[in-house]
């Protein structure tokens, strides 16, 4: 269920995976993680109703217990493989990209 930032950043390197943001979007306003993309009502509908479900997905937030949750809903949508950063864009933050502002 879930995968670690090293993980995370080597699938972006291979464009292997998609990564949602499930935060607010004032936390997104704040920090984000380049190709990253901020979750909505109307992504969460077109991910539900057309996207493969198959895809890699990678949810992140602050600091990983709202991504979970993101994984198990779509897990029970039918999706294959959805899991969540560990420790969130906070981990991100401390471990690979210390330019993502921590709040």
């Amino acid at each position: 269920m879930e995968i670690s930032v090293e993980e995370v950043q080597e699938a972006l390197k291979v464009n292997s995976v998609r990564l949602i943001d499930v935060r607010g979007e004032d936390e997104w306003n704040t920090a984000r993680i380049e190709g990253a993309t901020l979750a909505s009502k109307e992504l969460v509908d077109e991910m539900t109703s057309s996207w493969d479900k198959d895809t890699a997905i990678v949810f992140y937030c602050h600091s990983g217990v709202r991504s979970l949750n993101a994984v198990h809903f779509f897990a029970q949508k039918g999706f294959t493989d959805v899991k969540s950063m560990a420790g969130g864009i906070e981990r991100w933050s401390l471990t690979i990209d210390s330019s993502v502002p921590r709040y």
